[in-house]
């Protein structure tokens, strides 16, 4: 027994140990990994030192098998490649880990990947269609994962991409989108460096868009952005000089004229960027000539110095736009075989750099200064390049729509699929709840509802009770006047007349004689007279003489009071046949809520300047009529509104029946029937 214990102890501290052993060893893996790409991100290292660190992480990454560590150590690779120049070997890498993050499902890899691959055929620039693809899909990862700053330089990308491909709308939808969230970031000199690139390419599409003064002012915008940068120097003579360019474009040359110089004024300007100076002064001494300076011995010379600067620096971009202005330049003096030259070598230069604006103007020019068929020949290439950039600008714009749509319902479906997920995942609770939540909060609100109609119902009641007994007091006090009256009459009056007539019988009562008859028979008619004044004070003590007149008292006061306070003349009328004194408090209660109701709806509603009511008894059935000369309404439209449907309510509590008819523009009669023999006491 004590030898298995001891086996047992044995195995399990064995198994134990090579599990810690495990944990060790990856955890050294791992610190080995975090370490060599620290290193491989170290700026104080040369780039040489940095492949090498970055290179071995990677290695080390894939030894582990663990995808996330070999994500993130690509990610330091990639950066190294790409401050190395190695293009290629950039764009390769970052496939493999758009693959690798597709599978992981790791969106801001994805999006960092895709951001990558998308710059390298952005910098190419000759698979644009690419390039705008992988920076779109960018541009929608970055927006959910809040990476503003990387979702700022893709769309400045997107923005740059279809700028080139004449897709100025959009160029300038993605600009404007990305000053909006650089609006959220901190004033510092890198984000001061995106807002003036965005404010160039806006200036610049504005000018395409032939929107000069919009594209003065982004230019202008750009100029003071440049002036905040800790090294913005060169950046705001650029917008000084696109700026004046716009200006040449739009016709005011003096303007344009003053900027160039004003750049050129700078002492250090040839020391700082000698290929930019070059082009200033090209510029400057074009825009003089446009501007009808005849100096031209004092043009030339500058033309050849800047032509001269940019041909020792090798610089095809600036040697070509100083070409093609001395192309210009002799053209005008009717020195065609220096302008044929200069037009040549704008030819030749335009197709190397593939600039094909360049190539369209100096083929129109060649086929002005050439002659006859070899002149047909520049103008026929010039037209079928136009076609094909056209066919072209189309295309790729058709690509880039295409490429938009494509991404959106991708992102549609999956939104969709993670959509479906969830729910199969928590329907059920959620059904749950919801039907349970439902449940009692319906049941609570028609608990409160009842409540606070019963409240409400309540509250009418005791109001129109306190009226009732407020009209009863006053009837009490007649009727009590009234007795009094009566009372007197009978004291004063009956019994004097008995008292006296008692005696004069009693003078007579023994004697006889056709004079004693006589008198006893006049004595016998003022009895009878008393008796017919004793049966009218009872017949009058016997009927109520306010009987039926309180209600229609109640009624009177709410038509007076409501009829002041909403401004209306009215009209009432009431039948003396209907008995009130037999009805229910309820029905008239109810009917009393009617007319309130009505008198409501109508100021409300109506627009009416005069309202009629009346009240009638028709084989034993009360008709209650309201009408107003109001703007009328559509029944079946507005049988709906609450107003309506209390009346209606309260005329079932009386088993009546309520009918409404309304002309538009000439008013609404609302007709109520109620029985008597359902709504008496």
């Amino acid at each position: 027994m004590l030898r298995t214990s001891l086996i047992l102890i044995f195995l399990f501290f064995n198994i134990s140990w090579k599990f810690l052993a495990q944990d060790i060893s990856e955890t050294n893996q791992y610190d080995s990994i975090l370490k060599l790409r620290n290193l491989g991100s170290d700026l104080s290292l040369s780039l040489d030192e940095r492949l090498k660190y970055s290179k071995k992480a990677v290695e080390l990454s894939k030894i582990s098998g663990v995808d996330s560590l070999i994500l993130r150590s690509n990610r330091v690779l990639s950066t190294v490649l790409l401050y190395q120049g190695q293009y290629e070997v950039f764009k390769n890498l970052n496939h493999k880990s758009l693959a690798l993050a597709k599978k992981m499902n790791d969106s801001a890899e994805i999006a960092q990947s895709s951001h990558n691959i998308g710059w390298f055929y952005f910098q190419s620039r000759v698979q644009n269609d690419s390039a705008y693809y992988y920076l779109n899909n960018a541009v929608k990862l970055y927006k959910p994962l809040r990476k503003i700053s990387n979702q700022i330089d893709a769309l400045q990308n997107l923005s740059d991409i279809l700028q080139v491909e004449k897709d100025y709308l959009g160029s300038e939808e993605n600009a404007i989108e990305a000053l909006k969230l650089l609006d959220n970031l901190p004033e510092n000199d890198t984000n001061l460096r995106k807002a003036w690139n965005l404010y160039n390419i806006l200036g610049i599409v504005s000018l395409e868009l032939n929107q000069f003064e919009k594209s003065i002012e982004y230019h202008q915008k750009a100029r003071e952005i440049a002036k905040k940068r800790e090294n913005g120097f060169l950046s705001m003579l650029f917008s000084i000089n696109n700026e004046a360019f716009v200006h040449r474009e739009k016709g005011d040359k003096e303007t344009a004229q003053k900027l160039y110089k004003e750049i050129l004024e700078e002492d250090n300007l040839f020391d700082l960027d000698p290929t930019f100076y070059a082009l200033v002064s090209d510029n400057l001494a074009y825009t003089q000539f446009l501007n009808g300076d005849k100096d031209y011995d004092k043009l030339d010379k500058i033309f050849k110095r800047a032509y001269k600067i940019a041909d020792s620096l090798d610089d095809p971009i600036t040697k070509l736009a100083t070409t093609i202005d001395m192309a210009h330049f002799y053209k005008a003096q009717n020195k065609i075989d220096s302008s044929l030259h200069y037009a040549k070598e704008t030819y030749d230069l335009a197709k190397l750099t593939s600039e094909n604006d360049m190539l369209l103007e100096s083929l129109l020019l060649l086929s002005e200064l050439k002659p006859g068929e070899e002149g047909k020949k520049y103008l026929n290439e010039h037209i079928k390049l136009s076609d094909s950039l056209l066919q072209h600008e189309r295309g790729i714009r058709n690509k880039f729509a295409r490429v938009q749509f494509e991404t959106d319902q991708i992102e549609q479906e999956n939104e969709r699929i993670a959509t479906q997920r969830f729910w199969l995942l928590i329907a059920s609770i959620v059904l749950l709840v919801t039907l349970f939540l439902l449940y009692v909060i319906i049941t609570q609100r028609a608990k409160n509802k009842e409540l606070q109609f019963e409240k409400d119902q309540q509250q009418a009641n005791e109001e129109i009770y306190n009226l009732m007994l407020s009209q009863q007091d006053k009837v009490d006090e007649a009727r009590a006047q009234e007795k009094k009256r009566i009372s007197e009459e009978i004291h004063d009056g009956i019994l004097g007349r008995l008292f006296g007539t008692r005696l004069s019988l009693d003078t007579f009562n023994f004697k006889d004689g056709p004079e004693a008859a006589k008198t006893r028979l006049q004595y016998i008619n003022d009895l009878k007279n008393i008796e017919q004044d004793i049966r009218k004070i009872s017949h009058d003590l016997n009927t109520d003489f306010v009987a039926g007149s309180g209600f229609m008292d109640i009624v009177d006061a709410l038509i007076q009071s409501q009829a002041q306070a909403y401004n209306l003349n009215y009209e009432f009328h009431h039948s003396d046949d209907i008995n009130w004194e037999d009805l229910t408090n309820k029905t008239k209660i109810h009917i009393y809520r009617i007319l309130q109701e009505s008198m409501q709806n109508i100021y409300k509603h109506a627009e009416a300047t005069l309202i009629k009511i009346s009240f009638e008894l028709k084989n034993n059935v009360i008709l209650m009529t309201i009408s107003d000369d109001g703007k009328g309404f559509v029944l079946n439209k507005s049988k709906k509104g609450i107003g309506l449907k209390n009346i209606n309510s309260r005329v079932e509590e009386v088993n009546g029946l309520v009918e409404f008819d309304s002309v538009i523009d000439e008013g609404t009669t609302i007709l109520i029937k109620i029985p008597l023999s359902n709504n008496q006491l």
